[in-house]
């Protein structure tokens, strides 16, 4: 037996034909001895290739172990039903669309080992893909999907901030929701154990809640961005847009779990530095005002103020119109000016329509369930 730490490392699955086996390769040559190590699959019923070729790989690896859960209602479900069969000191969670570096295991446990309050360790997340002129997998590359630092201000190596003792809405499901994806993410068992911590059942935001749950208990994360995975993303752009669906449906309940005090955040991100201010409201949650709703304020505007001008015939009206037509084409330009440094530069409205498509399916999945949580989220403008 070498002298490491034993280590787990737990893939949930559901028809990932397209990816496992690339996953398992990537495993394959991380730099640790498969003495030391556990792979702990957990099919949540899938009905491809995917049981097929994990039961290949067995035969010849009888360090990876299977976990079937029909009928399984979520990627936190099967990871919990993993978490019963884990022998491991150190539970480390990536996807089967993921492709972890040689580094990945020995950079994460040298952070564990030299503080024994870190709960968590997680690395950066980049782009690898599968098909080089797929389009919807060169966009998530450009956009850098599920990347960390991008979205706390590209920060660097180091601990994430503690909890917030009084959050508001934008520290729970906004841009200061300091979290650890579970494509990129170990997790000390002994921690995990202590608080009686395991991932919740909803479709869509457990490696979110017990993040929060782990940080204000008082433990540490901390960021070691050389311990990286690269992300084989969606192919299509209909699975792109219903994964932005599930991100911003995430937010009510974790806002409802999480806020207690009544009232909206109101976040400019149009404005430089991105100022917001707490308003009152009889329900919680946060309204970002970004390009996205800005450029779509001043369409409706300007459809309101010419509709009145073809009824008064007026010429305020008129000038009203005229300034709001240049308002919508400011900020639809601003929304989408970035796109002109994508490659292949004639896809150009294509990046466009995959960055509105996705921001639109965003925004929809935090309005999507209003009614059951009374939370009401607006989600940033890309």
């Amino acid at each position: 037996m070498a002298d490491k730490p034993f280590v787990s490392i737990i893939i949930p699955v559901k028809n990932f034909e397209r990816t496992i086996e690339k996953t398992f390769e990537y495993l394959l040559n991380v730099d640790y001895p498969r003495d030391s190590w556990e792979w702990v699959i957990a099919d949540g019923g899938s009905n491809d290739k995917t049981i097929e070729i994990i039961k290949n790989w067995q035969k010849k690896y009888p360090f990876i172990k299977l976990v079937e859960i029909p009928n399984c209602p979520s990627p936190g479900f099967a990871r919990n039903k993993a978490l019963e069969v884990v022998r491991g000191d150190y539970l480390f969670f990536t996807d089967a669309d993921c492709a972890p570096n040689k580094e990945w295991i020995t950079e994460m446990l040298k952070h564990f080992e030299r503080d024994p309050k870190i709960a968590a360790v997680g690395g950066e997340v980049f782009t690898l893909k599968v098909d080089p002129d797929n389009m919807v997998e060169g966009w998530c590359q450009h956009f850098r999907f599920n990347m960390v630092a991008p979205r706390y201000g590209f920060i660097k190596e180091g601990y994430y901030p503690d909890f917030p003792k009084d959050p508001r809405p934008s520290d729970i499901a906004g841009h200061k929701g300091y979290f650890f994806g579970t494509c990129n993410v170990a997790y000390r068992k002994k921690t995990l154990d202590e608080l009686g911590m395991r991932f919740w059942d909803r479709p869509t935001g457990e490696d979110m809640n017990l993040s929060y749950e782990t940080r204000r208990s008082g433990y540490k994360f901390y960021f070691a961005p050389k311990a990286k995975v690269d992300h084989m993303h969606r192919a299509d752009l209909k699975a792109l847009r219903k994964v932005w669906v599930t991100y911003g449906q995430a937010h009510l309940p974790l806002i409802d779990k999480y806020i207690k005090r009544k009232g909206l955040e109101v976040l400019l991100q149009f404005v430089p530095g991105g100022p917001s201010f707490m308003l009152p409201f009889p329900i919680r949650g946060f309204v970002y005002i970004g390009n996205f709703h800005l450029m779509h304020f001043f369409a409706l505007l300007f459809a309101a103020f010419a509709i009145l001008n073809l009824i008064l015939v007026n010429w305020a009206m008129l000038g009203l119109a005229a300034a709001s037509a240049l308002l919508m084409l400011y900020y639809a330009y601003q929304f989408v000016k970035w796109n002109y440094d994508m490659e292949p530069r004639s896809a150009f409205w294509t990046w466009c329509k995959y960055k509105y498509l996705t921001n639109l399916s965003f925004i929809q999945g935090g309005l999507k369930d209003f009614k059951k949580f009374k939370v009401l989220c607006i989600e940033p403008s890309f």
